[in-house]
């Protein structure tokens, strides 16, 4: 179980770094466009915001990737849980505020991922 576990949690960091790259790199490309359904002048306008919040995602995946190479059990899942609980919470409270997509896209990968490290 703690394979799947850390398999899962090293799939939500990646999902929050391509998170990172969208919001940091590709907000006002064609790709940043159709992901997020901006115009190119909303983006324009929003492009600092959205550098920030790619920031942030940055922020959460390091913290994952942190719990994965801790060596010491204890700490590490102590790293996991808490990364996973701010991604779960991130999710869905983007689910409540912009679009009830994002429960699935964030928010179910860390719910699922904080089951399996807590079981684990």
């Amino acid at each position: 179980m703690n394979i799947l576990a850390n398999i899962v949690v090293a799939l939500v960091a990646l999902l929050h770094i391509y998170f990172l790259v969208l919001e940091m790199f590709f907000w006002t490309k064609p790709r940043g466009l159709r992901v997020f359904g901006n115009s190119l002048e909303k983006a324009r306008s929003s492009a600092t915001l959205a550098a920030n919040q790619g920031l942030y995602n940055g922020f959460l995946a390091a913290g994952l990737i942190w719990g994965l190479a801790c060596p010491i059990a204890e700490f590490s899942a102590q790293l996991k849980i808490y990364f996973l609980s701010c991604v779960l919470v991130a999710g869905l409270y983007g689910a409540f505020s912009v679009s009830r997509k994002i429960l699935f896209v964030q928010g179910a990968p860390a719910a699922l991922g904080l089951l399996l490290v807590l079981f684990s």
